[in-house]
C-alpha cells in the first residue's frame, strides 16, 4: 500500500531515473534492433552510474508507425523487443540490484491495429464505437468534403487531426497520425479498461509509469475551431481545446484512486502545453492526488519560435535559462510540488548540440557543465541513453533520407512539396532538422569503438535500424567508464561523481532552498542551494566566451568543490571578487551557512 500522510522525503524523489529508448540501446540477437535483454545485459553499468529507475520507452505490441507509441496490445510484448518473459526477467534482475522498472503508458490513443479500434470502426453500432472520438463530416459551399473541425496534426501539421474512415463515412480524431486514433475518455468503460491495464503491469512488478501526453485525455466536447494563428498553414493548433480540458484532473484523481493508491508508485505526466501555474499544482502538489511530477518543457522549448511549431529556431541566452529554472524551482518549493530535471529524452535533439557547442574542441566540457545544473537543482533527475555520453545531434552532411522519425519525414516531405526548387529555403530546412529533430536523439547507444559501435553484431550487409553517428570510434561508454586520463574525467565519470555527490548531499541538491545570485546576465547562470546546515553556490557559464563574472559578496565561497575544466575536488579559482570563466565552464562551490 501506498504510504500515507505527508512525507518530504520519498524514494520516487531521492532516484535517478534513466531513459532507454529500446530500439536504439542494444541487439541481443543480431536484427539491428534493440531488445529488452539487452536492458538487462547493462544493468550493472547503469547501476555504476548511479541510476536507481529504468524508464523504458514503449516495447508492447505495435506496428512501429511512430516507433511504439502507437499501441496494438497493452498487455504483450513486440516480438522485435523480446517477450513477457524477457521483461520478467528484467524486473527480476532489477530487484537483485536493488532498481525499479518504470513503464510508458500511451493511453491517449491506440494505434489503428488495436483490437478495440478494429471494432469500433467496424460499424457505428459496435459497442466499442464510443471508445474512440467519431464525428461526421462538415462541407463547404460547394459541397467538398471537410473535416469536423481546423485542428492540424501534431506530427504533421500540414495535416487534418481528423482521418476520414471510408467504411463508416465519418471521421475519427487522431491528433499525431491517422494510425493512432485518439481515445474517448468521456467513456467510463474505456476508463476501466484503462486502469486493468495500469494493474497488469503494477501487479507484474513495474513500480510507476511515464504517462504519455497525460494532459490531452480530456477534450472540449463541442471540438470548436481553432484560431487561426499560422496563417500559411489550413490547418491551425488546437491545444487550446485539447490540452487540460474540462475534466483532466477528474479522470487523473480517478487513476490515482482505483489504482494508483493502491500501490506505491512513482508517475510522472508528459505534459506539453501547460504553462499556468495553477494548473500544474492542481496535479503535482502533495495533496492533490493526482501525479508525482510533470516533465514542464519550458527548457527543452527555449529556442521554439513563439505562436510557431516546433521545428523551428529561436536565438535564447541565459537570462531565459535563469528565468525558467527559478519560476519552476520557486513553484514547487514554494507551493509544494515536484519538479522532474531533464534536457534532453527521445522527443529532443541532443542537448549538448542544442545548448551548448558540440565541437570536438567543447563536446565534453559543455557535457559536463548540463550535468552539473541537471544535478544540483531540486526536483527527479531524467537522464536521457548517450546523454551520460555526451552524444551529438546526427551530422549536418547526412542526407535526409537518413531520417526515419514519421515527423521529420512529414516536415521534409511539406518543405518540400512548398518549395521545390529552392535550394535555400530546403537547405534552411535541414538546418532545423538537423538541430531540432526528434532523430537526433534516437541514433543506435554508442558502446564501443567495435563495429556499429557495440549496438548489434551483424554480418553481411545487414546493419543497425538507424545509422550510427559517425564519431563512435572515440565517443563511446567503453572509452569513458575505463577512462585512465591523469587529472581528467570523461563525461560518464563526471556523471557518475556528480550523481553521488548528489545523493550525499541530498538535503540540498534534492530538497533544499533555492535562489538565483548575481545580476542578470546573457552569458552566466548561477544559483545558490541551501539546506540548514550546508550551502552550495553553482556558476555556469553559457556562452563560447571567457567571461568575468563578479561574485557576490553575500555568497559566501568557502571552496570550489568542483568543475567542468579539471578532475580535482579543489579547484583553484578565486572566492570573492572578480572570477574568470572559461568558455562554457561550470562551477560548484561550497558556501557558508547562513
Amino acid at each position: 500500500m501506498a504510504p500515507t500522510g505527508v512525507d518530504k522525503h520519498r524514494w520516487w524523489k531521492d532516484a535517478v531515473v534513466y531513459q532507454v529508448y529500446p530500439a536504439s540501446f542494444l541487439d541481443t540477437n543480431g536484427d539491428g534492433w534493440g531488445d529488452v535483454p539487452g536492458i538487462t545485459a547493462k544493468l550493472d553499468y547503469l547501476k555504476d552510474l548511479g541510476v536507481d529507475i529504468i524508464w523504458v520507452s514503449p516495447i508492447y505490441k505495435s506496428p512501429q508507425i511512430d516507433m511504439g507509441y502507437d499501441i496494438s496490445d497493452y498487455k504483450d510484448i513486440d516480438p522485435a523487443y523480446g517477450s513477457l518473459e524477457d521483461v520478467d526477467e528484467l524486473i527480476k534482475e532489477l530487484k537483485k540490484r536493488d532498481m525499479k522498472l518504470m513503464m510508458d503508458l500511451v493511453v491517449n490513443h491506440t494505434s489503428d491495429q488495436h483490437s478495440w479500434f478494429l471494432e469500433s470502426r467496424s460499424s457505428k453500432d459496435n459497442p466499442k464505437r464510443d471508445w474512440y472520438i467519431w464525428k461526421p463530416a462538415k462541407y463547404d459551399a460547394d459541397g467538398n468534403r471537410e473535416p469536423p473541425n481546423n485542428w492540424a496534426m501534431i506530427l504533421g501539421e500540414a495535416n487534418s487531426a481528423w482521418t476520414w474512415d471510408e467504411k463508416t463515412q465519418e471521421y475519427y480524431l487522431s491528433l499525431f497520425t491517422s494510425e493512432q486514433p485518439d481515445l474517448n475518455w468521456e467513456n467510463p468503460e474505456l476508463r476501466a479498461a484503462v486502469h486493468d491495464v495500469m494493474r497488469f503491469w503494477l501487479e507484474r512488478g513495474c513500480s510507476g509509469f511515464r504517462m504519455d501526453v497525460i494532459n490531452l485525455i480530456s477534450k472540449v466536447q463541442d471540438f470548436p475551431d481553432a484560431e487561426v494563428t499560422v496563417k500559411s498553414h489550413k490547418y491551425q493548433p488546437g491545444d487550446k481545446y485539447y490540452a487540460n480540458g474540462p475534466r483532466l484532473h477528474e479522470f487523473l484523481k480517478e487513476i490515482n484512486k482505483k489504482v494508483l493508491s493502491q500501490y506505491d508508485t512513482i508517475t510522472v505526466g508528459e505534459m506539453p502545453f501547460v504553462r499556468d501555474e495553477d494548473e500544474i499544482i492542481r496535479i503535482v502538489g502533495s495533496e492533490e492526488q493526482e501525479l508525482n511530477m510533470i516533465f514542464s518543457f519550458d527548457i527543452v522549448d527555449i529556442d521554439n519560435a513563439p505562436g510557431d511549431f516546433k521545428l523551428a529556431l529561436h536565438p535564447w541566452d541565459a537570462r531565459d535559462l535563469r528565468r525558467i529554472v527559478t519560476r519552476l524551482q520557486r513553484l514547487m518549493i514554494d507551493r509544494d510540488g515536484w519538479n522532474s530535471l531533464f534536457v534532453e529524452n527521445h522527443d529532443q535533439p541532443r542537448s549538448v548540440s542544442r545548448f551548448c557547442d558540440d565541437s570536438d574542441e567543447w563536446r565534453d566540457t559543455g557535457a559536463k557543465l548540463l550535468c552539473l545544473m541537471q544535478t544540483t537543482l531540486g526536483g527527479t533527475v531524467y537522464v536521457y541513453q548517450g546523454e551520460e555520453l555526451g552524444m551529438r545531434n546526427i551530422p549536418p552532411e547526412w542526407d535526409p533520407r537518413e531520417y526515419k522519425d514519421v515527423e521529420t519525414i512529414n516536415y521534409w516531405k511539406k518543405m518540400n512539396a512548398k518549395h521545390p526548387n529552392d535550394k535555400e529555403k530546403l537547405n534552411e530546412a535541414r538546418k532545423i532538422m538537423q538541430k531540432k529533430a526528434r532523430d537526433n536523439a534516437r541514433t543506435p547507444m554508442q558502446w564501443s569503438a567495435e563495429p556499429n559501435a557495440g549496438f548489434c553484431n551483424l554480418a553481411g550487409e545487414r546493419g543497425p535500424w538507424m545509422r550510427v553517428i559517425d564519431d563512435y570510434k572515440t565517443v563511446n561508454a567503453a572509452a569513458q567508464v575505463y577512462n585512465i586520463v591523469v587529472g581528467q574525467m570523461s563525461v560518464w565519470q563526471f556523471w557518475q561523481r556528480a550523481l553521488r555527490h548528489r545523493k550525499q548531499h541530498k538535503d540540498v541538491f534534492v530538497y533544499g532552498d533555492f535562489a538565483p545570485v548575481g545580476d542578470e546576465s546573457p552569458s552566466v547562470f548561477a544559483y545558490k542551494r541551501w539546506s540548514e546546515h550546508e550551502a552550495f553556490v553553482s556558476v555556469l557559464n553559457f556562452s563560447g566566451e571567457e567571461i568575468e563574472w563578479d561574485i557576490p559578496a553575500d555568497v559566501g565561497v568557502e571552496r570550489w568543490v568542483a568543475g567542468n575544466y579539471t578532475a580535482d575536488e579543489d579547484v583553484d579559482k578565486p572566492k570573492e571578487g572578480k572570477l574568470t570563466l572559461g568558455p562554457w565552464e561550470g562551477l560548484l562551490g561550497q558556501c557558508r551557512v547562513g
